[in-house]
């Protein structure tokens, strides 16, 4: 692990999580959301002063989506810690190259570098984890080489006699040799690449699920909407509040007629009063 970088702000370490994961996920969750114009002046003032705190306000603002993607890449048996560590290398990257002119915001365009940085990772380091999960393989793994009289491909007699040598399965052997027999194909450019301008194969791995840039600005939209919302509806009257409650947020929903016949009056005036709370609600949620 990195070691924290204290903040005037935020305790936070940019990197990767230091200590409790959960404390760090939680913490990182708790930084406030930027707004798009409070995005575009952090990355004019860094992009044209390289103004150091615009740009780490910026990475901080992010941590917490770099840990959404980092968590659809758990499946390959690494830590998430470290998933999150590299992914956060690649906000940095990110936040390095990003032109406030394109009216893009900057979660859409990191999302690609914070990929690109968690797939080199996996492909670095998944298929060791595969060779051997279990005793009986790593015992295998490192048996079978020696195991075998000639480069050529065993047959089925000596992969039979193999697998009860060593305690597994014929297809574990099969599986194994096929691995130790296989080339890693190059993802990344050499080491004298220039990194600037550098886009490897792995930056363009197809996701399994949808756009991670959507899916948070999703989640935060609905949370922020879903807050909004129970602080606007205070703000009403006690018979708006049970009306627009009665009509639209509870699963029994009430007609106008049901309402007008509880207060006594005419289903008209009671969509009336339903269309005031709603513009109400819609003045009290644009603030």
């Amino acid at each position: 692990m990195t070691t924290a970088v204290a903040t005037t702000n935020h305790d936070l370490i940019l990197a990767g999580p230091v200590g409790s994961l959960d404390a760090y996920i939680q913490a990182v969750g708790a930084i406030p959301v930027l707004s798009k114009e409070d995005e575009q002046a952090l990355a004019i003032s860094f992009r044209d002063s390289e103004d150091l705190t615009a740009a780490r306000d910026l990475v901080m603002a992010h941590l917490r989506f770099v840990v959404h993607i980092a968590k659809g890449y758990t499946g390959y048996g690494l830590p998430l810690a470290d998933l999150i560590q590299e992914g956060n290398v690649g906000l940095m990257k990110a936040v390095k190259r990003f032109d406030p002119e394109y009216d893009v915001r900057l979660v859409s365009f990191a999302v690609h570098w914070i990929r690109a940085e968690i797939h080199e990772f996996v492909l670095k380091n998944w298929r060791i984890v595969k060779v051997a999960t279990t005793k009986a393989q790593r015992k295998l793994f490192f048996n079978l080489r020696k195991s075998k009289k000639t480069l050529a491909w065993l047959s089925h007699a000596e992969t039979q006699a193999v697998a009860e040598d060593l305690g597994v399965t014929p297809k574990e052997v099969t599986e194994m040799e096929r691995r130790l027999s296989a080339r890693d194909a190059i993802f990344d450019p050499g080491p004298d690449a220039d990194d600037e301008h550098s886009f490897t194969p792995a930056a363009y791995l197809p996701s399994p699920d949808a756009d991670p840039a959507m899916q948070v600005e999703q989640t935060d939209f609905h949370d922020d909407a879903t807050s909004r919302m129970a602080e606007a509806i205070t703000t009403l009257d006690d018979r708006s509040r049970h009306i627009l409650e009665s009509r639209w947020l509870t699963e029994d929903k009430l007609t106008l007629h049901e309402l007008a016949a509880e207060y006594d009056v005419s289903a008209e005036r009671i969509r009336q009063i339903e269309v005031n709370a709603i513009k109400k609600l819609r003045t009290a949620m644009a603030v």
